[in-house]
């Protein structure tokens, strides 16, 4: 198969992180924050209406699909409107800014480290320069990710970036995979999508008519150990993308002499 477009997932793909978002210490900090702004809460208090606005936020999102007759099975919250909602809890109007310095500080202080993998930025050029189209398509929140793929250097090495939280909807859905796809312009059939997660990225890409190829991580999720790749995918144990790269542009350059 030519392919024309290459989708990459970023956590555990491209870059390395590691959150912690459990910790005390968050909730210590963003207490404080919280609090500083005229919005207080324990830090127990936080950490709770926390997660009670996720499911809401979640909840909200799924029926904004219903209502356009659109079943979601994955919706994914925007984390900028929790954050929001817990200040207006409070009677606190929260600008744009404030939200995005929330957003900021919540990540901070939950990630312990990020980091690209070694030959990531070099894969992503190396196709570029041959022609292929290079999208990221990853279930992550804009407000964190973004800053993170600037951060990195590789923010411009996309021609699209696909974020959940800008969608609504989440890997494995078809819809998000669907709405990439129609957004590029591109037939499924010439579409790669490359991720380290069986049922998020190589189940919703067959499901949606792409091929897959499979890079089994430190991030990838427990599960993989018993599932099965899908038919139409492709798999590799450890984290080389120079394999990977020059399986993509060996497949392209036989398709295009």
């Amino acid at each position: 198969m030519k392919y024309q477009a290459c989708f990459f997932d970023l956590y555990g793909t491209l870059m390395d992180i590691r959150t912690e978002e459990s910790k005390p210490f968050l909730w210590e900090i963003m207490s404080d924050w919280y609090s500083s702004h005229g919005a207080r809460y324990t830090p127990d208090g936080l950490r709770e209406a926390y997660l009670t606005q996720v499911e809401a936020e979640t909840e909200s999102v799924r029926k904004r699909y219903a209502e356009q007759g659109i079943h979601v099975k994955y919706p994914e919250p925007e984390i900028g409107n929790v954050f929001s909602c817990l200040f207006e809890d409070k009677e606190i109007h929260a600008g744009k800014e404030l939200i995005r310095d929330t957003a900021q500080l919540y990540r901070q202080t939950s990630r312990r480290y990020f980091r690209l993998y070694a030959g990531a930025a070099e894969l992503l050029e190396s196709l570029r320069q041959a022609g292929i189209r290079v999208c990221l398509l990853s279930n992550a929140q804009r407000l964190f990710t973004e800053e993170e793929l600037r951060e990195s250097g590789i923010y411009d090495l996309f021609e699209e970036i696909f974020i959940s939280s800008d969608y609504g909807v989440k890997k494995p859905d078809p819809v998000f995979f669907e709405t990439a796809v129609r957004k590029i312009g591109m037939d499924p059939s010439r579409c790669l999508m490359v991720g380290n997660d069986i049922e998020c990225d190589m189940e919703g890409a067959v499901a949606t008519g792409m091929s897959g190829y499979y890079i089994y991580s430190k991030l990838s999720p427990d599960s993989d150990r018993k599932r099965s790749i899908p038919a139409g995918c492709i798999s590799q144990k450890g984290m080389n993308l120079k394999l990977v790269q020059r399986y993509i542009l060996r497949q392209y350059k036989d398709h295009t002499d």
